[in-house]
């Protein structure tokens, strides 16, 4: 937990997402979920709309959700390989608990339909960061799953929603090593008027 301005930072500045395959079955709890579901509501939302929701995979439905991810890939006319088979079978159950950052766009408001959107992906950021702060292990996934028509259409998704993410939470068992990250000088520039 942080307990300062600076311990928040600090976080900020050195959070890593662990990969699922990575990720122990300790963690998070219920009432640690609940919090990072929490943390994911609170997020930059122009005109109130609340445009997202959260599908929640634990226990068994993890496993069975695998059983829609295998027949979906099948469909899909991906090699049909046996390990495949058996790593998409699996796929959910490699976190303790998988949630789907669902999109749901308004078209009928003035908020453009970007900046419904961009809520959405800080509903996912929100809710890893909450994750690390515990002291969990979180991953931000989408793939081909994200966008496939009979995954979605076993999500019940509406005609207006897309996902954002699935978001993947368990425990820490290694911590992860650091990679290269952007140059702060290569990304940034001061804007000038011109002379």
């Amino acid at each position: 937990m942080t307990n300062s301005p600076n311990d928040l930072v600090q976080l900020l500045k050195t959070r890593r997402s662990i990969v699922a395959r990575d990720m122990g079955q300790d963690g998070p709890d219920a009432d640690q979920l609940s919090d990072i579901l929490k943390a994911g509501l609170r997020v930059p939302d122009h005109g109130k709309l609340g445009p997202w929701r959260f599908i929640v995979f634990e226990g068994n439905a993890r496993a069975q959700f695998g059983g829609v991810l295998e027949a979906a890939y099948l469909a899909s006319g991906m090699p049909d390989e046996d390990d495949r088979r058996q790593f998409e079978r699996e796929r959910f159950t490699r976190a303790k608990a998988v949630v789907a950052v669902i999109s749901v766009v308004n078209p009928e408001s003035k908020i453009p339909e970007w900046e419904q959107i961009l809520s959405s992906g800080a509903v996912c950021q929100n809710m890893l960061n909450a994750a690390t702060a515990m002291g969990l292990a979180g991953q931000w996934l989408t793939e081909w799953y994200a966008y496939d028509s009979m995954v979605l259409q076993a999500l019940r998704l509406h005609e207006n929603e897309r996902v954002a993410g699935f978001m993947y939470f368990g425990s820490v068992v290694t911590p992860p090593n650091e990679r290269v990250r952007p140059d702060l000088d290569d990304r940034m520039s001061h804007w000038r008027p011109e002379l």
